[in-house]
């Protein structure tokens, strides 16, 4: 099984979801599109990770590069190829399927609770959350839901924190990143100064605080999401884990 990683800034890779599908024998091409890595064909992946960055999705005309990359998200979904959208990965998904992607009132950032939709209950992917879990929220934009989407997630500050559109899945949060990376993104220079410019003084050792503190429950739980949404989506076959 071979999946396509479409990432925006290095420290933003999958995290416990490439975890996951390498302890399943899976493979991952990984293409960063924002130091202009060429797409590929999208013939011989069982799927696509579509991860986050600090840019928006509408910047078209400051990164000409989202452009191709949207089109192609976009022929993903027409083709029922599976898409797992992250972030700005899930308003990429929003943004190709034709829904609007914006400026939210407020950012919302920190360790937060997100809260399961009834819709969510009978997803075969998502019927694995609880009804309440905590996630890393790192996000100034929000987006409407697509035409026909399904929506799985929501948080008190944002309505739409996940969705379904056919075998396409957006989530706005992030439980696939612990402390380690948390620590990598607040070495970025510009992470770390909006990150203080919203939470104030100290922001940064307080945000890996409570990263630590619910990393386990958090990586865990994306480790079983995607791991069905690689057998109950993608197609993969079961795996007895020892881990």
């Amino acid at each position: 099984m071979r999946l396509l990683a479409l990432q925006h800034i290095a420290c933003e890779p999958p995290g416990s979801y490439e975890d996951e599908l390498l302890i399943r024998g899976g493979e991952l091409t990984r293409v960063l599109v924002d130091e202009g890595q060429p797409l590929p064909e999208l013939d011989s992946f069982a799927g696509v990770i579509v991860m986050g960055g600090p840019m928006g999705a509408y910047e078209q005309e400051r990164l000409p590069w989202l452009g191709p990359e949207k089109r192609l998200i976009a022929r993903a979904v027409a083709d029922g190829l599976p898409v797992w959208g992250v972030c700005l990965g899930a308003q990429l998904l929003a943004s190709s399927l034709g829904a609007q992607v914006f400026p939210g009132p407020e950012p919302e950032v920190g360790v937060l609770p997100v809260h399961r939709t009834d819709a969510a209950i009978d997803d075969p992917v998502f019927s694995a959350l609880p009804e309440t879990f905590v996630a890393l929220q790192w996000h100034s934009d929000t987006f409407a839901l697509p035409d026909g989407a399904v929506r799985l997630a929501r948080s008190d500050a944002y309505e739409n924190q996940a969705f379904r559109a056919g075998s396409a899945y957006g989530l706005q949060f992030h439980i696939e990143v612990g402390t380690k990376l948390a620590d990598e993104w607040g070495e970025v220079p510009a992470y770390a100064e909006s990150l203080e410019r919203i939470m104030g003084a100290d922001a940064l050792p307080r945000l890996l605080a409570d990263v630590r503190v619910h990393e386990e429950a958090m990586t865990d739980l994306a480790r079983t999401l995607f791991a069905r949404w690689l057998e109950q989506v993608v197609g993969a076959g079961r795996l007895t884990s020892t881990r």
